[in-house]
């Protein structure tokens, strides 16, 4: 494994077996806010309202931010040849961040057996086998529990999900911003959540911020027909615009689509009962070491 040099993050990278260092945007930017002497007092303008982020939003949706989407690619070593362009080209840098994959680009595994759970996102995947109580302990960073991700209304199932199973699915700017149901089942409720938006890089959780519990975050409640009761939570973030799920409810498929992140970079959170899920080694034992593991979306992650 490669050392990091501070202020570094590191995951490991499944497809090439290696250990790589994240491009981060904006990298100078979120240290400062975060680390430096004054941080204190940029919190609240930054991260404690929608307004910059709303901002940032809106100028991400008008035509003169396309000039930033070649940057983007170059920078971040984006694949374009994997994802639909429009017919001469993306009309705004938002168009370019929501892009639909091509056909075939992504190969859920759920769909060839339904006992496989398929990450719901190109991601970087930490998981926890099994909760302390209702609480997960990150390795670096303040622990959450799953009754404050759930919220009042989601006091009644947080008991189901006490001594379960979590995974943290994190969505950087490079990665492809639609999410998609991990099994098949059904949507049984869902309901907002109002709150910050602070980064979820992992210098922002390292300073000690309750970024997934204290976010703005969309929860949903669903009946796997393998895996039973689960909550997939939807996390905004500094830059998130928005958050929007395309699914209609009711019924879903393993691998269709349950929605969107808007501009910047976001997490899902899956929640599970106890003994339901098993993880996959290679990311159970990267976590355990506090290293992602980045995956793509239908990329088997655990199974029954």
């Amino acid at each position: 494994m490669s050392m990091a040099t501070p202020g570094e993050i590191q995951y490991f990278d499944r497809a090439s077996g290696r250990v790589v260092t994240e491009t981060v945007l904006g990298d100078g930017l979120l240290k400062w806010a975060y680390t430096s002497p004054c941080s204190g007092l940029l919190r609240w303008p930054l991260f404690g309202t929608a307004c910059l982020s709303r901002l940032l939003g809106w100028y991400a949706d008008l035509g003169i931010s396309r000039r930033r989407i070649a940057p983007t690619v170059a920078q971040l070593g984006i694949r374009l040849e994997e994802f639909e362009v429009p017919e001469g080209g993306y009309r705004s840098f938002n168009e370019f961040f929501c892009r639909h994959i091509q056909p075939g680009a992504r190969d859920f595994a759920t769909r060839r057996d339904d006992r496989v759970l398929s990450s719901p996102a190109d991601c970087r995947l930490l998981v926890w086998p099994q909760l302390q109580d209702d609480t997960c302990l990150l390795v670096k960073g303040t622990p959450f529990t799953v009754g404050e991700l759930l919220g009042e209304r989601g006091r009644q199932y947080a008991e189901t999900f006490r001594n379960g199973s979590l995974c943290i699915c994190r969505l950087c700017p490079a990665d492809y911003h639609r999410y998609h149901f991990p099994a098949s089942g059904e949507v049984l409720e869902s309901w907002r959540l109002r709150g910050k938006y602070h980064s979820v890089n992992p210098v922002a959780i390292a300073a000690g911020f309750k970024v997934f519990s204290q976010n703005v975050r969309q929860v949903s409640i669903l009946k796997y027909d393998k895996f039973g009761l689960g909550a997939f939570i939807e996390v905004g973030a500094f830059g998130v615009a928005s958050i929007n799920n395309t699914h209609g409810g009711g019924q879903f498929q393993g691998g269709e689509e349950k929605g969107y992140f808007t501009f910047g970079g976001s997490t899902i959170i899956l929640v599970f009962a106890p003994q339901v899920v098993r993880f996959s080694e290679d990311i159970v034992s990267h976590s355990a070491q506090g290293l992602e593991t980045l995956v793509k979306a239908g990329e088997e992650i655990a199974r029954t």
